[in-house]
């Protein structure tokens, strides 16, 4: 299938779990991918090498995305080496718990720093390479929109607010023809939430198909945001959690 042929991407935060899946999706499509990482450039170089050896073009990109120099610059690298840019993908994200009485202000500012500022950062970068038809899709967290248990306060607030910036982006760039997109996975199976850990269990209870994701899940959904069939879908949420939002 080749419905992605000519465009180029950048996923950020994916060197591995679902960033990385999202990445070889896309290049399935005929997509070539540049990603971001921040300290894990040999598995970085793996999803590089596995994208070219779909016969597509790849870069891996350092970045943190807690500093706002490096988000920006990362877009620049990915549109210079790709040629240009069709597709941003904010996937990077953190996850850190604590009860709101115990939470530190580092703590916070990290959470906003990658979640909250990164994505806008990034999406403000891409506005300047990304023409019509192009896609901005942005990973968010179930967590949004249902709490479960105590802890992830401040990490869904963080979230939250990722619903009003993909309104507000979608209202702006609607009418340069950009769509954008909010996924939101639910428990998926990675190193960060694995299906085997500690509260997998309460996480399966909570959704009516009992069962957790794959990274590969995820990723479906952002190829067909990033699809020709998503042309008329903008300012959308997209649940993929098993039904733990119902």
């Amino acid at each position: 299938m080749s419905e992605l042929t000519g465009k180029r991407a950048l996923v950020t935060g994916a060197s591995r779990g679902i960033g990385a899946a999202i990445a070889l999706a896309l290049a399935d499509k005929d997509a070539d991918v540049a990603i971001t990482y921040e300290r894990s450039a040999d598995s970085a170089a793996d999803v590089v090498r596995a994208i070219k050896a779909k016969g597509r073009n790849a870069i891996a990109i350092q970045a943190d995305s807690a500093d706002p120099d490096a988000v920006k610059r990362s877009v620049k690298e990915a549109a210079e080496a790709l040629g240009g840019l069709d597709i941003l993908v904010n996937n990077a994200g953190i996850a850190l718990y604590a009860a709101i009485a115990d939470v530190s202000v580092k703590d916070i500012d990290a959470l906003l720093d990658v979640n909250v500022r990164a994505p806008v950062l990034a999406s403000q970068a891409a506005m300047a390479y990304i023409q019509s038809g192009g896609r901005i899709i942005t990973i968010g967290s179930v967590l949004a929109e249902r709490m479960v248990g105590e802890g992830a306060t401040v990490y869904a607030m963080t979230k939250s607010a990722l619903h009003a910036f993909n309104r507000g982006l979608a209202r702006e760039l609607g009418p340069k023809d950009i769509t954008v997109n909010l996924v939101q996975p639910g428990s998926t199976d990675t190193d960060m939430n694995p299906a085997t850990g500690e509260f997998a269990d309460l996480q399966r209870s909570i959704m009516p198909l009992g069962r957790y994701g794959k990274p590969e899940d995820i990723a479906a959904a952002v190829v067909f945001f990033a699809s020709p069939a998503a042309k008329q879908i903008t300012g959308a949420v997209l649940n993929v959690d098993g039904g733990a939002h119902t």
